[in-house]
Parts: structure tokens; C-alpha cells; sequence
């Protein structure tokens, strides 16, 4: 079977939408399908890591003077032209062109490789786009978190917690099927591999002398430096570590390496780690965005302190806090007293986000392509 995703990264959009396409991908390579993407090369994009999988990567042009919100009349006329502007999505600009056009752009790639299954993981997509190539392709998938727009799949993904099939009540055919929830969260095989041993290196130790700090692989507004300013400013144990991870299309990385250079304790940063169930399994506490990764440390039980780094994140965190998953972090003032009193809350919040997920979302998601095509 033949498998295309529609995804794309950029300095704006960040990475997770293609590394959990990615993660379905090698999934479903290894159950001997055919894998290929369509991506726009944005400023940030990841075709390259794409490509050191080994997968095929069809590249789009960007036009990177295109904005929906400009009001000069070639804008005006590329709305007109692919979408009305009273259907302009709130996402539209992470595309870099209107929907018709990136369309136009997808179907002679979409001709050609004849798709059993066409996966979209795009907030600035919606029907009219699915609309367009509808007749090039057999089934097409969604991926999904927000709930904000209309889609004509035959499947769709919400990996995220609290999510249910009502939120895409009236947002999707009746005849679509829909995976809600964490069981379907789309982790690499490796952190399943390391559940048990971190589950049981963190029964038996509750004291924090490693320290994550994941914050998104571009991480635009620069929090990671934020942080570790914040913990500088704490009196932390000289037994304590901190690893920071990025990506390397980070725009602020080299401040990172300096601030990190400068800290107390010993700080190490990590650019484009292959082995993040391995640190997450080996810290004892995460400071880190909630994005994708959430679910990446939940299945480890790594207790984190969280930031909502973009606002589509805000409603999943805030569940997420208010069921003791997470310690939210609001204002970067408050990471004091969280490390103060972390030994009053870091137990119950391990043991509690273990629960969330098992690892195995991928596994689950492949077997409902696979076996919703016989």
C-alpha cells in the first residue's frame, strides 16, 4: 500500500506536525507499506531530517512575501482566488498560499503516486483543499487537535488528552472514523521500549538531580533562555544536571549555548538528540512545552513543570494540571516556588501521568489504516 502525507514544519508552525508524521510513517514502513511526503520548504522546514529516514519528500516552493492578512490587492486577489475570505482559517498563513494553490500544487504528485491513503497534518487545511484532491487518492486521514475546521476524511487522529469523537461532531462525515485520546498518541517505538525501566527507576527515587529542558525544537519566543535565567536565579544543589535539548533551526540557539556556559551547575545542550526516550528516562524532572512531547513524557512518567507556548495548547494544559498531570508553570516568576516545594508534589504527578499513555498509539492507528482499507 501506498501511503503520502501532507505536513510541513517551519519556524512559525515548529516541528511536532512532522515528527509525529514520521512517527506514523516508520510505522508503517515497517509493515512493509510505501511512504512519501509533500512538504513546503518554510523557513524551518525539516525536509532534510525527512530525507534521513529515507523517505521520498516532494518539495513545494514557498513564497515567503505571501500573507493572507496583508492588505495589498495581489492578497486580496490570492484570497478570492482559493478561498472566501469569511472561510479564511485562523491557521491560514502557515500554508504560504492559498489552499487552491497548494492544491494545484499536490495533484500532478498525487497523479502520479496514486495514493492508497493520503495523510494530512495541517492547521491551514480544511474541505476545500481535501475537496480538490479528492479524486486522487482512495481514503484520506486527518491528524488533527484544535476541532476548528471542517474535513471530508474517512479517518481522523486527535491524540490528545480529554479529546472525544463529539469534538468533531458536525466536522466530519458521518461515515468517518474517529481515533480520540492518548491511547492513539503517536510515539516512537523507543519510548515504549523504555516504559518499564523508567517507570521503575522512578518507584524507587524520588529526588531530582537531573534536570529536561524541552521547550520545542525551533522554540521562537525563547523560552529555554527564559528558564534557565529563572534557575540561575535559584539555588540549585551542585549534584543537580541540566540537559537542554533543541533543533538545530533553532533561531536563538547560540544564546543558549552561552547562557548555558554560564550556569552554575553543569548545563549541556543537546542540538537534534536521537535518543530523547533515553534522556527523559534517565532526568528526574522536565521543564518543557506543551506540545507533542507531553505524551512522550507522560508514557515515561518524567513529571514536568509545563509552559503553553502557543494559545491552540492552553486548553489541553490546563485539563491536564487541573487533573494533577502537570505542574503548570504561567509566569516564569513561579518556577521558584515549584522547585522549592517539588518534593510535596513530584510523586503524586509521576505516578499519575504514567497513566495517560502506553507508548503504542502508532501500532494502534497503522492497524485501523491497514485494516479499514481491506
Amino acid at each position: 500500500m501506498t501511503f503520502v502525507f501532507r505536513v510541513d514544519a517551519s519556524i512559525k508552525m515548529g516541528t511536532g506536525h512532522v515528527m509525529r508524521s514520521l512517527t506514523l510513517a516508520n510505522e508503517l514502513r515497517a509493515r512493509g507499506c510505501a511512504c512519501y511526503f509533500i512538504c513546503r520548504d518554510h523557513e524551518g522546514h525539516l525536509i532534510k531530517k525527512i530525507e534521513n529516514f529515507c523517505f521520498k519528500v516532494y518539495v513545494l516552493s514557498n513564497d515567503s512575501t505571501f500573507d493572507f492578512m496583508s492588505d495589498n490587492d495581489e492578497s486580496k486577489d490570492d484570497i478570492s482566488a482559493g478561498l472566501d475570505a469569511e472561510h479564511l482559517l485562523f491557521h491560514a498563513n502557515w500554508l504560504g498560499t492559498t489552499q487552491m494553490q497548494d492544491a494545484q500544487d499536490c495533484i500532478p504528485i498525487l497523479v502520479n503516486l496514486k495514493p492508497d491513503w493520503l495523510i494530512v497534518d495541517h492547521y491551514a487545511l480544511d474541505y476545500h483543499w481535501q475537496s480538490l484532491v479528492a479524486p486522487y487518492h482512495d481514503k484520506l486521514m486527518v491528524i488533527d487537535d484544535l476541532g476548528d475546521r471542517v474535513h471530508i476524511a474517512d479517518l481522523l487522529l486527535d491524540q490528545n488528552y480529554g479529546a472525544t469523537t463529539n469534538k468533531y461532531e458536525g466536522l466530519v462525515p458521518n461515515s468517518c472514523k474517529v481515533l480520540a485520546g492518548t491511547d492513539f498518541s503517536l510515539l516512537r517505538p523507543e519510548f515504549a521500549l523504555w516504559r518499564e525501566d523508567s517507570l521503575k527507576r522512578r518507584n524507587s527515587n524520588i529526588s531530582v538531580n537531573h534536570i529536561l529542558i524541552t521547550l520545542g525544537g525551533v522554540d521562537p519566543d525563547n523560552y529555554t533562555e527564559q528558564i534557565l535565567h529563572g534557575l540561575s536565579c535559584i539555588q540549585l544543589s551542585q549534584q543537580i544536571e541540566i540537559t537542554v535539548v533543541m533543533g538545530e533551526t533553532a533561531p536563538f540557539l547560540e544564546n543558549i549555548k552561552s547562557k548555558a556556559a554560564s550556569m552554575a551547575v553543569k548545563t549541556t545542550v543537546i542540538i537534534n538528540a536521537s535518543n530523547m526516550a533515553e534522556l527523559m528516562s534517565n532526568a528526574d524532572l522536565a521543564i518543557g512545552a506543551a506540545g507533542a512531547t507531553t505524551w512522550e513524557r507522560c508514557c515515561l512518567g518524567l513529571p514536568t513543570i509545563q509552559l503553553i507556548t502557543a494559545e491552540n495548547q492552553r486548553k489541553i494544559a490546563e485539563d491536564l494540571a487541573s487533573d494533577s498531570m502537570i505542574k503548570l508553570l504561567r509566569d516564569i516568576s513561579e518556577l521558584n516556588e515549584l522547585i522549592a516545594t517539588i518534593e510535596t508534589w513530584i510523586s503524586l504527578i509521576g505516578s499519575r501521568t504514567q497513566r495517560i499513555t502506553d507508548g503504542l498509539g502508532a501500532r494502534r492507528v497503522s492497524n485501523h489504516m491497514l485494516e479499514g482499507h481491506k
